[in-house]
């Protein structure tokens, strides 16, 4: 690999790690947030929630803004969003404003993975894998360590320095992009044709969604699911017959078996991102914590995910994702019944070790369900496998916000993350079923090239 790509890799890698960093980082800071706007823990949520409808939407999106206008364009411009979202959250006037920064970030970070993949499938032809397991490992990290650097930032300031922590990553990734990355080609408008319609409705879709499942620690809003479910066959009815739809689900209908996958990684979601952001709420405002300790108590959520990923990627490797799936979920049923014992008096070297359980099983299921997912498919159906995997990431985190504000959303207390905590062990029961229903496939078909196209896929996707 020579030089120029390795600081090309270096600009989408720095890029990329944007979107989960930020999505992390904010956990630590929800607390101080909502005492300076005066907010319930149901509004807070929002902030989270919002996030991940742009992100969900924005992802393909701007692929195929990127395809149509050009990929180093489009990655400049995410770039140009992000520092401006960056620049003025800190400050802004009132509650309204940052949920709206937020928006503009989150657009601005989505836009980097599409187009940074393209140009590194463009421009590296050989050695693909290896430039492709450097941003895994970059996005990996950040989204790990999120927790515990806003946890420090706070301990010496305030919530607005997780916003500017950006602005070096994003300088030196603007300025190997805007030396090493190759010019776009010509415009191709012509030949593709971004699915407007089907865009607007599925982000309808995802917001009454939401709107249903915070209605539900209060006043249950039935007239949104009855208008989620009306809706969700208009926009299936809509799509199967669009030529090039949002989501494409005649593939859907054609595989269940990665339709399961999609339904399990959008719980693993749900209760990993559940426990990310109610934990630093829960230890500061209950147990009343200071920023400092509760970034190195959430290590244990991000360390162990780190250290546990290569052995989980030797044993799927070995036998498959089913074990390692069914382990994974195992981690997560024990996870949340000794989540029972965090109380008022619980040690923090518990809570650490709770923490610890819950990151290595992440570890378990990102691995084993995109290595499922592969095995499923074929090569030709790789890239719409992969964008709809991203986008049950992002359903499943909203998820995550709506079951945060049903518990903590009336009150912050011990009783309520033990109610939290059942319903996570309930998700995980069913995650436990999906991965003993997971069947176990010859990986190994046509020898070595078969694993090899597995495992490139498997990185790809990271």
């Amino acid at each position: 690999m020579t030089r120029r790509q390795l600081l090309l890799i270096s600009a989408v890698a720095l890029g990329t790690l944007l979107n989960p960093l930020n999505t992390t980082m904010i956990s630590v800071a929800l607390s101080r947030i909502q005492a300076d706007f005066d907010l319930t823990f149901s509004e807070l949520s929002w902030l989270i929630s919002t996030y991940y409808i742009a992100s969900a939407v924005g992802q393909p999106v701007m692929g195929k803004l990127s395809d149509m206008y050009g990929r180093k364009r489009i990655f400049m411009l995410g770039l140009f969003m992000v520092t401006a979202a960056s620049l003025l959250a800190p400050f802004s006037p009132s509650y309204g404003w940052l949920l709206g920064f937020r928006i503009i970030q989150a657009w601005g970070s989505a836009s980097l993975h599409p187009a940074g993949m393209g140009l590194i499938r463009n421009e590296i032809t050989g050695n693909q894998a290896r430039a492709l397991s450097v941003l895994s490992i970059f996005a990996t990290t950040s989204a790990a360590i999120g927790p515990t650097l806003s946890g420090y930032l706070l301990y010496y300031g305030d919530w607005n320095l997780i916003f500017f922590v950006n602005f070096p990553v994003i300088v030196v990734s603007f300025l190997l992009a805007l030396r090493y990355m190759p010019g776009d080609p010509p415009n191709k408008r012509e030949a593709l044709r971004l699915d407007g319609w089907g865009i607007a409705l599925f982000s309808s879709l995802i917001l009454v969604l939401l709107l249903f499942l915070l209605s539900l620690p209060e006043r249950i809003g039935w007239h949104w699911l009855v208008l989620w479910t009306i809706g969700s066959v208009f926009f299936y009815r809509f799509e199967a017959r669009h030529q090039q739809p949002f989501i494409d689900v005649k593939f859907l209908r054609s595989h269940p078996a990665v339709c399961q996958i999609y339904i399990h990684f959008i719980l693993v979601n749900a209760i990993y991102y559940a426990i990310m952001f109610g934990f630093p709420s829960y230890l500061q405002q209950v147990r009343h914590f200071d920023s400092q300790q509760v970034g190195t108590i959430m290590l244990g959520l991000a360390a162990f995910g780190i250290l546990v990923n290569p052995l989980a990627a030797r044993w799927i490797d070995r036998s498959g994702s089913r074990s390692p799936l069914i382990f994974g979920a195992i981690l997560v049923i024990a996870a949340t019944l000794f989540m029972q014992t965090v109380g008022d008096e619980a040690d923090s070297g518990w809570i650490f070790f709770v923490l610890s359980l819950f990151g290595m099983s992440g570890s378990f299921h990102n691995l084993g369900l995109q290595t499922a997912l592969y095995l499923y498919i074929d090569r030709a159906n790789t890239g719409i496998a992969s964008g709809l995997f991203m986008t049950s990431r992002f359903i499943g985190t909203i998820l995550s916000s709506s079951i945060l504000a049903a518990f903590f959303g009336i009150r912050m207390a011990t009783d309520s993350l033990h109610a939290m905590a059942w319903v996570c062990s309930a998700l995980a029961v069913i995650m436990l079923l999906l991965s003993v229903k997971t069947e176990k496939r010859e990986r190994h078909q046509d020898g070595h090239s078969r694993h090899s196209e597995v495992k490139g896929a498997m990185e790809k996707q990271s």
